[in-house]
């Protein structure tokens, strides 16, 4: 039997070590957390009990802005508080094997499809609203108690990311422990840990818990909500949504420093070219092209240039994935052109691009780019412009991102101040500030709804900066007619639609577009929309392109680069006081999917690869920006 037992943890081991080293589960706990979970022993109940008490201070005295803040919260007054304490009549010991414990978790969610479960799943409301302490009475589900549930949920809600699997599969998920474990209060000095554990034979995820120290009968079972942080400021940040306070910060988020560059560089693992001079090619050279993107295998035809499957005989490398070392081909092959720059991900990177346009708008950012903070650098920042603009009655819709994720993926849209906190703990994020009124498009089918642009441009060089935008964009459309309500509805307020199974997928060219566009608004002739569009186009370029790499995009004579920008525009006012419409840059794309311009416009390719390789844009389809 002892040899049975060794086995099942030597495989335990193997499938679940490196989770438990990183958790910090002490290996001492190991063998009796594996037995618990092969026989799902859940023993809490022979140990702990759950105390309701309730909690009242008429001594305290509560600043009057404070107590008005309470007032708006969904459940103001004093409710009942539970504890958990120790009931076994022995205490627990932290040296004893056996004190691990497995706490079962009682809903396990995506984000988008919370408000779906708490309608359809039975049971599901009742019990939710019954831990969260909502009222909650009959049956049938109401929108009012579903509503109240994903309010408060953020306080009770934890998580963990899949590190396997696809895009959709590493989003993160959210779970709310039993009843037990979400009655666990806080404490700075914790008597428990608390981490969430995949158990793969099962494909179940549980909460272990485990002692800090000896505990006697009638202790509390307390832990860290804000787990890991250090920082004073942080950790009171991060207790927000338990221990709510107004901050006493500055909002101001000037551009970080160099150092931040340098590491944002180092953690890419580039390595910056040498310094190589322009090189010069024969007038009538054909290139040959090496790529692994089957659109431009399937259309270019330009017969200036040639497909090679030798990357080492090939002049020009233009990859799907991101290119690392440019010192060894700058040193090695300099005249060998690549499709990408070093540093572009100051560009692409969500954060970054963020940074790097406060050097054209001050610290609050330029107009054209949507106010955006980094939730990993910058959360205090945001959290004292939330509260002023709450105080102000400003709105506070926010649109919470992953730095580098495409296709809308764990993006979500919110005026919940505690989701956007917790939400920092999923994977790395920025916030910007939601288009509460964005320049919207009748359809006919459907009524106005929002929409979005994608503009492709061509970075030709950095010194001199030479930009370039084709002169076709591409138009994606909502479903649903907007309006600041159904944060959680995808067809209503986001517009990609390839990815969302049954959805409709409303297509228009831009050359139909633009005369239905101004027909819709004959005071904004879309000449003078794009010229604005151009403009800021032009200042995000000169500001990545101002400072020398790593704090800008790298000037490696080399490189040639297309990206997409993805753009909205929003009603704003002008310095002279006339309503405009003002772009706002949502993203720009490395190596953007560029399947419907080849679909739709032949030449795209060659259009591309005349103006970035050969200099030649006198019969292309693209208007020179810079």
């Amino acid at each position: 039997m002892a040899g049975e037992g060794e086995e099942a943890l030597a495989a335990f081991v193997a499938l679940h070590g490196a989770a438990l080293r990183a958790s910090r589960v002490p290996t001492q706990y190991w063998e009796s957390l594996s037995r618990k979970l092969r026989g799902e022993i859940f023993d809490a109940g022979d140990y702990f009990g759950i105390m309701q008490v309730e909690e009242v201070d008429e001594e305290e005295e509560v600043d009057e802005e404070m107590e008005e803040q309470f007032k708006k919260k969904p459940n103001p007054g004093n409710g009942p508080c539970f504890k958990v304490i120790v009931t076994n009549e022995n205490g627990l010991q932290a040296s004893n094997p056996n004190s691990v414990f497995l706490v079962d978790h009682a809903w396990t969610f995506r984000v988008e499809h919370a408000r779906h479960q708490l309608r359809h799943v039975p049971g599901l409301l009742h019990r939710m609203a019954n831990l969260m302490g909502i009222p909650f009475h009959g049956e049938i589900p109401d929108e009012g108690s579903i509503e109240h549930v994903l309010q408060e949920m953020w306080k009770y809600s934890q998580t963990y990311q899949l590190s396997q699997g696809t895009a959709e599969e590493k989003v993160p998920v959210w779970y709310i422990m039993d009843e037990f474990g979400s009655r666990i209060q806080h404490s700075d000095q914790p008597s428990f840990a608390a981490a969430p554990l995949f158990y793969m034979p099962q494909q179940i995820a549980y909460t272990v818990l485990w002692p800090l120290r000896d505990l006697e009968t009638g202790d509390e079972v307390t832990r860290d909500y804000a787990h890991g942080e250090m920082d004073r400021l942080i950790r009171k940040c991060v207790l927000l949504p338990w221990v709510p306070e107004l901050l006493d910060v500055s909002s101001s988020t000037p551009e970080p420093p160099d150092e931040h560059y340098q590491a944002i560089l180092a953690e890419n693992k580039e390595i910056l070219p040498v310094a190589i001079n322009p090189p010069v090619y024969a007038k009538d050279k054909v290139f040959k092209v090496f790529t692994d993107i089957p659109q431009v295998l399937n259309s270019l035809t330009h017969p200036r240039f040639v497909f090679t499957d030798n990357e080492g005989e090939a002049d020009i490398l233009f990859n799907f994935s991101h290119f690392k070392d440019y010192r060894k081909l700058s040193e090695e092959r300099p005249e060998v052109m690549v499709n990408q720059f070093p540093c572009e991900n100051l560009l692409t990177v969500k954060d970054c691009l963020a940074s790097i346009a406060r050097r054209a708008g001050g610290p609050d950012g330029p107009r054209w780019l949507p106010r955006t903070f980094n939730l990993e650098t910058e959360l205090p920042q945001f959290i004292s412009y939330f509260q002023q603009r709450d105080r102000r009655g400003e709105d506070n819709h926010w649109i919470c991102k992953p730095w580098n994720l495409a296709r809308s993926l764990d993006t979500h849209i919110t005026n919940n101040l505690n989701s956007i906190i917790r939400h920092r703990e999923s994977s790395p994020k920025v916030v910007c500030k939601y288009i509460e009124e964005p320049v919207l498009f009748e359809r006919e089918d459907v009524g106005l709804v929002k929409f979005d642009v994608r503009y492709v441009v061509l970075l030709r060089s950095v010194q001199p900066l030479r930009l370039y935008s084709y002169n076709v964009f591409w138009l994606r459309f909502s479903n649903r007619v907007f309006s600041l309500d159904d944060l959680d509805d995808y067809e209503k307020h986001f517009t990609v639609m390839n990815y969302v199974p049954g959805a409709t997928l409303k297509q228009v060219h831009c050359e139909d577009f633009i005369p239905l566009f101004e027909k819709q608004y004959p005071e904004y002739p879309w000449t003078t929309v794009q010229a604005s569009i151009f403009k800021a186009f032009a200042e995000l370029f000169q500001v990545a392109t101002s400072k020398p790499a790593p704090l800008g995009i790298c000037d490696y004579p080399s490189s040639r680069a297309i990206y997409a920008i993805d753009l909205m525009l929003k009603w704003d006012t002008s310095r002279d006081g006339k309503r405009i419409m003002q772009p706002q840059i949502l993203e720009v794309n490395f190596n953007p999917d560029c399947d419907r311009a080849c679909k739709y416009h032949p030449t795209f390719f060659n259009d591309v690869f005349s103006t970035l390789f050969l200099d030649e844009t006198d019969n292309c389809h693209v208007t020179r920006i810079v």
